[in-house]
């Protein structure tokens, strides 16, 4: 571990901890939280069966943060690299998940107390990371090779993983929410992840069912904490996307039919 006085580069991205997650060294030092064993827990078992796709839990530091081990790369923040938004990266994206998913399905979260978890029609099966958003996977060489940020890992599933991805990376929202290459391809692109991934053909039934109730979970998440006060998701909350997230909960109701046609 590198020693306590070398300097500390705050590393951007992410909303929850902003400004308190930094590099020292070749490590990454964050806030400890209350669910930190369950999350340590898991970090260790991914180290232990070869994974090479997360951090590195590598203990605390003298001011009590966890230290992880440095995923050298890209992690992908506004404004989006073209490269990362093309259908070869998305491509990444669902493989990079779908060896996580291989690689934790051995883990047992049991004696561990965890974040709160997906509703319980997606609970079964694996510990799933719950925020493949875009600035919680580092590329390198154009290709996504690791997560970040977990969080909110806790029981789920295959399918919730795969909602939650494919939700932020089609994305699957109106066209006038989308302002970059990706506009007008996002039943496109919802196919080639899900096909790329090989998601099972129960599991596709249930997708769509997914991505809506993942949405809903997932705002549920930042609306709580802007109401607490917190003062990243209240801005965020704030600047447009309490209206976005209502506009696009319309938007999957109206393109259900559309959704589904697209999985077949």
């Amino acid at each position: 571990m590198p020693e306590e006085s070398e300097p500390e580069v705050v590393l951007v991205g992410g909303t929850a901890n902003r400004g308190q997650v930094v590099l020292v060294g070749d490590t990454v030092r964050r806030p400890q939280r209350p669910t930190g064993p369950a999350t340590h827990a898991l970090l260790r078992h991914l180290a232990d069966v070869g994974f090479d796709g997360a951090p590195r839990f590598l203990g605390a530091d003298d001011q009590g943060r966890e230290v992880l081990s440095y995923v050298p790369g890209t992690a992908i923040t506004p404004p989006y690299p073209e490269w990362a938004l093309t259908d070869d990266a998305l491509v990444s994206v669902a493989h990079l998940l779908r060896d996580y998913h291989q690689a934790v399905s051995t883990f047992d979260p049991t004696p561990f107390a965890w974040p709160p978890t997906p509703p319980a029609a997606f609970t079964g099966g694996l510990v799933s990371h719950n925020d493949v958003n875009l600035d919680n996977v580092v590329f390198r060489d154009g290709r996504a090779v690791a997560l970040i940020d977990f969080d909110l890992a806790s029981p789920g599933s295959r399918v919730w993983d795969v909602a939650c991805a494919v939700r932020l990376w089609a994305p699957l929202r109106p066209d006038r929410y989308i302002d970059d290459s990706r506009r007008g391809r996002a039943l496109d692109r919802l196919r080639l992840f899900v096909d790329s991934y090989g998601l099972t053909d129960a599991d596709r039934a249930d997708l769509v069912a997914a991505i809506r109730q993942n949405h809903e979970w997932c705002y549920d998440i930042v609306g709580t904490a802007a109401a607490n006060g917190h003062a990243g998701f209240s801005d965020y909350w704030g600047g447009g996307a309490r209206e976005r997230a209502e506009r696009t909960a319309q938007w999957y109701l109206a393109q259900e039919h559309r959704l589904r046609t697209a999985l077949r």
